[in-house]
């Protein structure tokens, strides 16, 4: 649950907002009325949603809702069709090539799969970021990246390849690199995908742990609600394009609606349809192929 205090910064950040052009300097994120298409498909129709510093905010919907997209505009990969997207006080889509670089280097992304450079040992997956942005003697350089390696459990794994560790361990590796920058946020790619259930266990325990040790604001994008239900403070459902539900986990549990109640439990039969949007399909069975 939010403590009271919590609620109380929340109440007086959503009061600055309305009071001035800035997001209130609580917010790390502030998406206002996002509207974003590809190729003439709308995926967001209207999207607003916050991040708090020092909070772990899940963002949470069915398959093709657009989570990932949501994160790419967050991260300057794309520019809304209309709307805004501040990241630490900032316009994304307004940054030029140096300012966007510079504020990717306050953030750390754990991709969906990891994406380890298969070629490269855990010790110089881990390094690479740091090799890249910044010229520290291999001294300096070997004591951080174990310093990180330890934070995830996995400093005796240095030497071995990326084909040598199991889905887990992989995820581990992965969200050292994350952090070996020290972020001061952290971004989540379906960090569940694919695990056992205790490797599960293990990357949510440490999303928690990193989130609290290290002061950060942490956003995981997932679908596996018992999870991220767990550890997350706040928690935004996508669907349709816009935010239809939002609050504690706790909340999202007991909501009524339909929309939020087929999610929440799995339940096959519900708004969120199971076809992609098509043709009617007798009438396209009948339709003679085009020459």
């Amino acid at each position: 649950m939010i403590r009271p205090d919590a609620r109380a910064s929340a109440t007086a950040g959503q009061a600055v907002a309305a009071d001035s052009t800035g997001p209130p300097p609580q917010l790390v994120v502030d998406v206002q009325d996002l509207h974003y298409e590809i190729a003439g498909r709308s995926i967001f129709r209207g999207l607003n949603l916050r991040v708090r510093r020092g909070t772990i905010t899940a963002v949470m919907g069915p398959s093709g809702t657009g989570k990932t997209t949501l994160l790419r505009l967050i991260m300057g990969e794309h520019a809304p069709s209309s709307g805004r997207v501040r990241v630490f006080g900032e316009d994304v889509a307004t940054l030029g090539r140096e300012r966007l670089y510079a504020l990717r280097r306050r953030v750390g992304l754990l991709f969906q799969n990891g994406a380890l450079l298969t070629d490269l040992s855990v010790f110089e997956n881990v390094a690479f970021p740091v090799r890249e942005h910044a010229k520290l003697p291999e001294p300096v350089l070997r004591e951080l990246v174990l310093m990180k390696l330890q934070a995830v459990g996995l400093r005796g794994a240095a030497e071995l390849a990326p084909a040598e560790l199991s889905g887990g361990m992989a995820r581990r590796v992965a969200l050292a690199r994350a952090i070996v920058m020290d972020p001061e946020m952290l971004v989540y790619d379906e960090p569940f995908v694919g695990l056992d259930p205790i490797s599960m266990g293990v990357i949510g325990r440490l999303i928690e742990s990193l989130n609290r040790t290290l002061g950060i604001t942490s956003i995981v994008v997932s679908h596996d609600v018992h999870e991220i239900g767990a550890i997350a403070d706040y928690s935004y459902l996508l669907s349709g394009g816009t935010v239809v539900a939002e609050g504690e986990p706790a909340q999202l549990a007991t909501e009524s609606r339909e929309v939020v109640r087929q999610f929440m439990s799995g339940t096959p039969d519900g708004p969120v349809p199971f076809h992609y949007p098509a043709p009617d399909y007798f009438q396209q069975l009948l339709e003679r192929p085009r020459r």
